[in-house]
């Protein structure tokens, strides 16, 4: 009896037309999960080139060229924008409090971290495989607030134990943090921002990775103000806090 002929995969004939409409939907979604913290595409797409540009630079130091591959930093730049894929497991009243958050919201917020993690091994688990593509985005998920001194969370990793993905975020994240505007503070300067990162060298961050941001600080600021947040931005951003607070207020 003839074996069957194996079923193909809608995948096994990806086009590029088919990647480019994978990259549009990712983008739509994690969109969807920056809007819960009031922020916008832009500032997904300033991290994802901050982080290129950031590893492009370090390339050249041996101490990441075997790491930092063509086909690495490609993975790495797709993967970016999934990070805080997990603040859509963080409550609203936590998520967009504007003001300073106690110590029990602060243990919640921080679960954001092992939410992303654990959602995309489940669905590795259901699917029964795990492309090993999707390392980079669980590590960018579960390590972004990992701290060089052994501080941060969710695991306290430290020094070089913190993947290099999760250590180039963590600068591509803090620079947009303190430079972009929010719905109740003003972001500031890039030279504040830079003189902030450097203070915090071999604390926060990779030492050798805070002397490359230095060096290719310029190419930041350039990104800063091509994906800068518009005014429809700021405004969505306004409508969508308001609603939110009004809808907590009812509950």
């Amino acid at each position: 009896m003839p074996s069957a002929s194996p079923v193909s995969s809608p995948v096994d004939n990806l086009t590029t037309e088919n990647i480019q409409a994978q990259h549009v939907m990712l983008l739509a979604m994690t969109t969807l999960a920056e809007q819960r913290e009031a922020d916008s595409e832009s500032h997904i797409l300033r991290v994802q080139n901050y982080v290129m540009a950031l590893a492009d630079a370090l390339r050249k130091d041996p101490v990441y060229s075997d790491v930092l591959t063509p086909q690495y930093c490609a993975v790495l730049f797709r993967s970016a924008p999934l990070y805080d894929m997990g603040s859509v497991g963080v409550p609203d009243r936590i998520l967009l409090k504007p003001g300073r958050l106690t110590a029990d919201e602060i243990t919640i917020m921080r679960t954001h971290t092992t939410i992303g993690h654990a959602a995309i091994e489940r669905a590795e688990k259901t699917l029964g495989y795990a492309p090993p593509v999707l390392r980079v985005a669980k590590e960018l998920v579960l390590s972004h607030h990992e701290k060089w001194d052994g501080s941060g969370y969710p695991r306290a990793m430290a020094g070089t134990d913190i993947p290099v993905s999760a250590r180039i975020l963590a600068i591509a994240d803090v620079y947009d943090a303190l430079t972009s505007a929010k719905v109740y503070k003003d972001g500031v300067a890039h030279d504040k921002a830079v003189q902030i990162i450097f203070s915090e060298r071999g604390a926060h961050f990779d030492p050798n990775m805070v002397d490359a941001f230095i060096e290719i600080q310029d190419a930041f600021a350039e990104i800063a103000q091509r994906f800068v947040d518009t005014d429809a931005d700021m405004q969505h951003k306004i409508e969508y806090m308001a609603n939110a607070i009004a809808e907590i207020a009812t509950l």
